[in-house]
């Protein structure tokens, strides 16, 4: 199986991981398009756009089997487009996410944490009630968040006074069930456990691998893993190493 992942920048390599060590014989190609992140304050249409030219990359370049889009923004906006243009298996994290969330959670009370253009297109909220319509659905958008671990402010006073402000707004609400909507929140994951313990934290990029085994396509790579860049930002090649260790970057031109 090969397959192609890309994101706005670099929070999609938490899902790139995820896939990696859970697919090993699998060929992965990830492609950030740093020249034109962040995509959460993009319209719908951009965000289609520069979709397209990502997956248009992947697809040409490496015949991928399936596409996994590791961006909350472009699986809000993106994703059907991306199916109908390129017939290729598309997966995104809004939909394994929410049906995880709803498998989860025992009151009911869905909480949302992500960038202001995903909260703003309500993907999340659209599809946790379209399983189940009597649960109570609370969104929240984090636009510190993105900063704060980019910079490597993981375990900083200030993050947790953010963590409080963001996340406690959403556990007054009685929430037992949090979504991470970003792809960089998961390096939150246990600061926002250590401050709320009792709130079950749901993370996309290890919901879809079930989505990816159910693809069903056989092996038959060598577990190659390459990664692109649109620009050659130094904080991506920061961040890829706080992920993944030393990894090579190579940068690329896609637009048309």
């Amino acid at each position: 199986m090969t397959i192609g992942i890309f994101d706005s920048g670099v929070g999609g390599l938490t899902v790139f991981k995820s896939i990696a060590e859970n697919f090993p014989e699998a060929d992965l190609f990830y492609l950030g398009d740093t020249a034109r992140v962040p995509y959460g304050n993009k319209s719908p249409s951009t965000v289609r756009r520069y979709s397209g030219e990502c997956a248009s990359f992947l697809i040409s370049n490496f015949n991928v089997d399936a596409l996994v889009i590791a961006c909350n923004t472009a699986s809000s906006y993106a994703i059907d487009f991306l199916r109908e243009k390129f017939g290729v298996p598309v997966i995104g994290v809004v939909a394994p996410g929410s049906y995880q969330a709803v498998k989860t959670s025992l009151n009911k009370r869905i909480g949302i944490i992500g960038t202001n253009g995903t909260v703003k297109s309500r993907s999340y909220y659209n599809a946790i009630k379209k399983i189940n319509e009597d649960i109570d659905v609370y969104q929240k958008a984090c636009p510190l968040f993105v900063p704060l671990v980019e910079e490597g402010r993981i375990h900083h006073e200030i993050t947790d006074m953010v963590i409080k402000e963001y996340v406690g707004t959403l556990h007054r609400k009685g929430i037992d069930t949090l979504i991470l909507g970003c792809t960089h929140y998961p390096l939150l994951k246990e600061r926002i456990k250590s401050l709320f313990p009792d709130i079950n934290i749901v993370d996309s990029a290890e919901a879809i691998l079930k989505d990816i085994e159910n693809l069903n396509i056989p092996f038959k790579e060598n577990g190659k893993r390459e990664i692109f860049v649109t620009d050659d930002a130094c904080s991506f090649e920061k961040f890829a190493q706080q992920i993944l260790g030393e990894t090579k970057i190579s940068e690329v031109n896609i637009e048309k």
